[in-house]
């Protein structure tokens, strides 16, 4: 195949790295030019080092700024005049939005994947009324568009989003590399069953069920630990977790590089979110390490799991189940929980392989660049 450039257009270094690394991979040694152009944190060089040349460039993700907005639809559309990528992919929301206008102005070729609806789309109202109208110009002229489920791709069929005609593919999810993420034995009994939340500290992701229901299960089990990961995107949280760290009845890591002893430690994984998930990369991740999970039936949360067989699925925002749930895990069997475990890794063996993500995206970049 013809040598061609492809541009990437992300949120972050650290986000690209960890989901995106096998795509670009693949893409650098069938010969394209790869561009990344993204805000620089973790993971910088080790993409460098890949083969792909990196462009700093902040979305400010959570900025709500039009003004702002309007500068980098402007930069996007530079950097595509300069650069004059054959091909552009783009992930999370502005890049979608605002990478995608670039890309209709400058008639390139594009491949929006739809992470996620985000909270301002989920939610009735003015912002969802203003985001909608945008994310449908920024999708408007897309060779194809993936969703990670397939909620999300009514959700934009049902608001008028989608061009007529428009070419949609379901991913599921962004997959997990399953060499990376292997099975790691099940924790022996030690007379303590350790329950693990990883995800940003945020409300939206169920810390506050999280929070209450361990301390319901630490008064009533004194064999239960509740361990947290992640990043606090809130600074009253922090607050909150060092109080119940003090309290005894949560051990509060911070955000973690490396989750592996994590998942090593952990005999289960506790996801309550309600947040609009694309697809729960914590939960495949924690399936792929053979880890039983509780989580909620949400998009891009329910589809992970089988219920009462790799875990269990409960209602949102409903910690009554949250803790009936936990207290179904302790009841079982060591030997019920492990299993429950493989099951869990068996599921993303057969459905999550990040391979097949991989081919679906060659597929539709090879269409465009034919």
């Amino acid at each position: 195949m013809k040598r061609r450039k492809i541009l990437v257009l992300t949120n972050d270094t650290t986000y690209t790295y960890h989901l995106r690394y096998e795509l670009l991979e693949r893409l650098i040694a069938a010969g394209h030019d790869v561009v990344i152009a993204c805000k620089l944190l973790s993971f910088a060089e080790e993409l460098r080092t890949l083969g792909c040349r990196l462009v700093d460039l902040d979305t400010n993700r959570h900025g709500k700024n039009p003004v702002a907005d309007l500068r980098l639809l402007i930069r996007y559309r530079k950097l595509l005049n300069d650069e004059k990528p054959d091909v552009v992919l783009t992930y999370n929301i502005k890049p979608n939005v605002y990478g995608g206008m670039a890309c209709r102005m400058t008639k390139t070729h594009y491949l929006p994947n739809v992470t996620g609806l985000g909270t301002a789309l989920e939610y009735p109202g003015l912002m969802q009324a203003i985001t909608s109208r945008l994310y449908k110009s920024g999708i408007a002229a897309a060779d194809c568009v993936f969703f990670q489920n397939e909620e999300n791709r009514s959700f934009f069929e049902t608001h008028h989003m989608l061009p007529d005609g428009a070419k949609t593919r379901i991913l599921p999810g962004s997959g997990v590399n399953l060499n990376a993420h292997r099975t790691v034995p099940y924790p022996d009994g030690d007379g303590k069953i350790r329950f693990l939340f990883i995800a940003r500290v945020m409300r939206e992701k169920g810390i506050d069920l999280y929070l209450a229901a361990a301390r319901r299960i630490c008064e009533a089990h004194g064999n239960a630990e509740f361990h947290v990961c992640g990043q606090c995107d809130d600074g009253n949280y922090l607050d909150r977790l060092e109080e119940a760290e003090k309290a005894g009845y949560i051990v509060y890591h911070g955000e973690q590089k490396d989750m592996t002893p994590f998942y090593g430690a952990a005999h289960c994984i506790v996801h309550p979110s309600y947040y609009p998930e694309g697809m729960s990369n914590v939960l495949l991740e924690a399936a792929a390490h053979g880890r039983p999970i509780i989580t909620t039936d949400r998009a891009g949360c329910r589809e992970t799991v089988e219920d009462g067989k790799s875990g269990f699925i409960i209602p949102i925002k409903d910690e009554d189940a949250l803790t009936d749930a936990l207290e179904r895990f302790l009841k079982m069997s060591w030997e019920q929980k492990r299993d429950m475990g493989l099951a869990g890794r068996a599921k993303i063996e057969r459905e999550f392989d990040r391979e097949i993500v991989v081919e679906k995206y060659l597929d539709e970049i090879g269409k465009v660049l034919k």
